[in-house]
């Protein structure tokens, strides 16, 4: 049987993220990917956005891992030339009942340390943004966007760089949990076993499937899984914006949002469309065009000259939820040998947005969670 110190479950832009934090503290890390390359599931199918932590309940996860991690994330696409931009955006309201609600969000992302935001009245923002209709808007100046794939391929180069590795096309069939090794039994064309004194769980929307077939682990400490899916339209023609537009939260997601790429071209999504795939085959990702005529109606509350036919399906994903259409958004949850009292094990649940953004810094916390 071979033998290496840290296997991860999963090679998204988290997973790689994890791996790569543990292969530089010298580990001898393997990462264990089902798909046929690198982030092929919510990693690549997002809105690319570089949070600012605007949002999240204070004292949340999501809330100082996204803060810390935005600040982690910028560094790091400096200094390894992943392509990136600070565009900026604009949290818009209308009328009384979203005005509550944008102060309230203000608030949160104060008290999560978010301390450059700018509050606009509607004619302020206009300026900003001549095609807008609002009643008054808040600034985020740290909001970005950044390339997904680039910023993959540069932790999976760091990982290389130390001597680790992604196995692509390795689904993991079970975990068979030890006192001082555990056992990863992985699938495929090439079946084997390795055994491995971390394991890092960081399979995403399939990491509650992963967990249970994890002999020895409580089933208690399976959450069940929901799934989110998020469709996406592109807009034919350029984007009267040069800072991307959210309006008010969704249940569910952030709203029916304008996101520009790094070529300026715009799009808008996801909305939230509740899911029960059974497997990652499962999944169709074709986005249903009908759905274009709630789009209308959503982006016309802050773009009212948008028109008829100008919107086209672009693509879609799915966020791994742990809570229902009907239950609050949950927090990640991170879940260590602190919390179920196997050494050498973390499961990762729940990581949807802003996953991308706090990555590293969900890296450096699972790093932490091994060492104590």
């Amino acid at each position: 049987m071979d033998q290496v110190d840290a296997v991860v479950i999963g090679a998204g832009v988290v997973g790689l993220a994890v791996g790569r934090a543990l292969a530089q503290r010298g580990m001898e890390t393997l990462m264990l990917e089902r798909a046929e390359a690198i982030g092929t599931a919510t990693s690549s199918r997002n809105s690319e956005v570089i949070h600012a932590g605007l949002y999240y309940p204070t004292h949340s996860l999501k809330a100082s891992l996204c803060v810390r991690g935005r600040d982690m994330l910028y560094r790091h696409c400096e200094s390894h030339g992943v392509a990136h931009q600070r565009v900026g955006k604009l949290l818009v309201a209308s009328g009384a009942a979203q005005s509550a609600k944008l102060h309230v969000i203000a608030a949160h992302a104060a008290a999560n340390g978010v301390n450059d935001l700018k509050a606009l009245s509607g004619a302020e923002a206009l300026r900003l943004e001549p095609a807008l209709r609002c009643d008054e808007a808040v600034l985020s100046p740290s909001t970005g966007i950044v390339d997904t794939h680039g910023l993959m391929l540069s932790l999976q180069g760091d990982i290389e760089a130390v001597g680790g590795a992604v196995a692509l096309l390795s689904p993991v069939d079970a975990v068979t949990l030890g006192s001082d090794r555990h056992v990863v039994h992985v699938a495929g064309e090439a079946p084997m076993e390795l055994a491995a004194r971390v394991v890092v769980n960081a399979a995403g929307l399939w990491a509650p499937d992963v967990a249970s077939r994890m002999q020895g682990l409580a089933a208690d400490e399976v959450p069940r899984a929901f799934f989110a899916k998020g469709n996406y339209f592109s807009l034919r023609g350029r984007a009267p914006f040069s800072r991307l537009v959210y309006p008010m939260p969704d249940p569910g997601g952030l709203g029916v949002h304008l996101t520009l790429d790094l070529a300026g071209q715009g799009r808008f999504g996801p909305d939230v469309e509740w899911i029960a795939p059974r497997s990652a085959d499962d999944i169709d990702y074709r986005v249903d065009a009908g759905r274009v005529h709630s789009f209308y109606a959503a982006i016309r509350s802050y773009w009212p000259a948008v028109a008829d036919g100008a919107l086209a399906p672009a693509y879609s994903g799915v966020r791994p939820k742990l809570g229902s259409a009907q239950q609050a958004s949950a927090d990640f949850v991170m879940r260590g040998p602190a919390e179920h009292g196997i050494a050498g094990l973390v499961n990762l649940f729940g990581i949807e947005s802003p996953g991308v953004t706090a990555c590293l810094a969900i890296a450096d916390e699972v790093s932490a969670m091994l060492a104590r």
